[in-house]
């Protein structure tokens, strides 16, 4: 048996209370009814007549118990205000300082600048920056800098990018973290739990003074697969707090409450993302997390909750509203800040994002991990590095040296990607991990199939730096990561203050995006009450915004 709510004539027949209008009268039009979904600061009645059809929504005005012989109209119900800073879990603001529940990830080499990260802290925001890629002395000074600039504010952090060819590179960059006692960092692309994150989590744990159990730096876990989560959800593994302590990288104290808590508070949930990722829908994704924290939380005897955020494919308000409509805690965008002014990507590259459309992007091999065969998502309009780099995996995943390979397909190498000789990039690449590490040069002189990996992410990694800086001449090369997020965002943004890059602000984007998250949750609020709100309403446009 089918159990349906009563019709509106129902609801209106006995009223509890009806509306009295002010100044403002009931909106029952399609153009009226949209002007009030957009007042989302403002309480909204739902209002039935005997000469309209459906049901009408009014601001303003008065509501009174329903009295014989008065006028007004049938108060069918009422709906509070909805402001964008009441999207997500409340908490997220409460442990992080911010306004609104948003944060600006962490895009490699520096693309998520220290000025992209000061924006976002100054606007109630959270921003992290790119640290992945960079020389740990850039990521020293990147950090100094924003320490400097945003004292006080706790609301901005740096990334830690899994680094499994180079675990050193790893702990540099957690040393630099926790040294300069920086307040947020976002683990990303692990594909377990390591030394360098769990002293990240550990380091600072300490009781507050009702015995709450507070941390140093606040972390972040940026994953997408739920064998991935569970252990970010999880205390941290006693052999790893065991071997940190013995280190001495670790107090006995905070060794002893990392095993009471979760390695992560705050775990995002990545689905078709730029860069890294699994290109898993997010409506697939943040469902199954949420299910694997809530049993996680009750297994462990938490007392208080993970926060589950959503990062991947949000490149409009309508997506954004999506996210906080599965339960995302808060939201993270990437792909669409990389074409805003504050981020560090040349004009070329960046007007290369702004024409790019949703189909426009691909997958191909990733730098960091290459001998891996792991693949991220790249742009591929305009550039032809993803077949270029997917040719080059090819050759090191066939042949075990580079004189193995084809004299036919090591010229058209040498002339198409790498445009020099094979042993004029090892010469460059010897000297830099002469610096960096030797022990990979130790390794590629007595291991062929190494030396040709290395030579060949030397040019999965200039590709990024071609596109950093510009090198016009390279564009063909350019590695820009891209999901399909910024297609969208380009539609939706056409022919407004934000189609051109040299315009696109990254606090605008954010406040438009959740502006319009807050509408459109508003929109099906009141459609869901039958009222018919037109299809507009659901793709607010953009404008600046304070």
């Amino acid at each position: 048996m089918t159990t349906v709510g009563p019709s509106r004539a129902a609801l209106a027949a006995v009223p509890l209370a009806r509306w009295y209008a002010g100044d403002r009268p009931a909106a029952w039009s399609p153009e009226e009814i949209l002007g009030v979904a957009a007042r989302v600061r403002e309480t909204v009645h739902l209002v039935s007549a005997p000469a309209a059809p459906g049901v009408g929504v009014a601001v303003g005005g008065s509501t009174a118990p329903a009295v014989g012989g008065q006028q007004g109209l049938p108060l069918l119900g009422t709906l509070p205000p909805l402001y964008p800073e009441w999207l997500g879990d409340r908490s997220f603001g409460e442990a992080h300082g911010v306004r609104f529940p948003y944060v600006a990830g962490e895009m490699a080499n520096g693309i998520a600048t220290v000025a992209m990260v000061s924006a976002m802290a100054r606007a109630g925001m959270l921003g992290f920056f790119g640290a992945a890629g960079l020389d740990p002395a850039r990521v020293e000074q990147a950090v100094a800098d924003l320490a400097a600039g945003l004292a006080g504010h706790t609301n901005w952090g740096i990334n830690l990018i899994h680094s499994p060819g180079e675990p050193a590179l790893e702990e540099r960059v957690a040393d630099i973290a926790l040294r300069h006692r920086v307040p947020a960092v976002s683990a990303s692309a692990f594909m377990g739990l390591t030394p360098a994150v769990v002293r990240v989590a550990a380091s600072g744990l300490r009781r507050g003074p009702q015995g709450r159990i507070l941390r140093g730096a606040r972390l972040f876990a940026k994953v997408s697969r739920p064998e991935v989560a569970g252990p970010f959800m999880s205390p941290a593994p006693a052999h790893l707090l065991r071997a940190l302590l013995d280190r001495g990288q670790l107090t006995a104290s905070e060794a002893e409450l990392a095993a009471r808590v979760p390695v992560a508070e705050d775990v995002t949930v990545e689905a078709d993302s730029g860069g890294h990722t699994d290109n898993r829908p997010l409506a697939v994704l943040l469902p199954a997390m949420l299910a694997l924290r809530d049993e996680l939380t009750v297994a462990h005897g938490y007392d208080r909750g993970i926060r589950v955020g959503a990062a991947g494919g949000l490149g409009t308000p309508t997506a954004v509203a999506a996210a906080f409509a599965l339960g995302a805690a808060y939201v993270v965008t990437g792909s669409v800040n990389q074409a805003t002014r504050e981020a560090g990507l040349s004009d070329d590259a960046k007007r290369m994002l702004a024409r790019a459309d949703v189909a426009d992007v691909t997958m191909a091999p990733a730098a960091d991990m290459f001998e891996l065969g792991v693949k991220l998502q790249v742009l591929s309009r305009g550039t032809f590095f993803a077949p270029r780099s997917a040719r080059l995996y090819e050759l090191y995943r066939d042949y075990e040296s580079w004189d193995d390979v084809p004299p036919s397909q090591r010229a058209k190498v040498e002339q198409d990607v790498l445009r020099t000789s094979f042993g004029t990039v090892w010469d460059e690449t010897r000297r830099f991990w002469e610096e960096r590490d030797p022990s990979q040069v130790t390794r590629a002189e007595r291991d062929a199939r190494h030396r040709m990996a290395l030579v060949f992410r030397w040019y999965l990694g200039m590709s990024s730096r071609w596109a950093v800086s510009g090198r016009t001449e390279r564009r063909a090369d350019y590695q820009i990561w891209c999901g399909p997020a910024m297609g969208a965002f380009n539609r939706w943004a056409a022919h407004s203050f934000l189609a051109e890059p040299g315009r696109r602000d990254v606090v605008q984007i954010a406040l438009n995006f959740l502006e319009g998250a807050a509408v459109i949750t508003r929109a099906h609020q009141l459609r869901s009450y039958g009222v018919p709100v037109p299809a507009a309403a659901f793709v607010p446009r953009p404008r600046r915004l304070a």
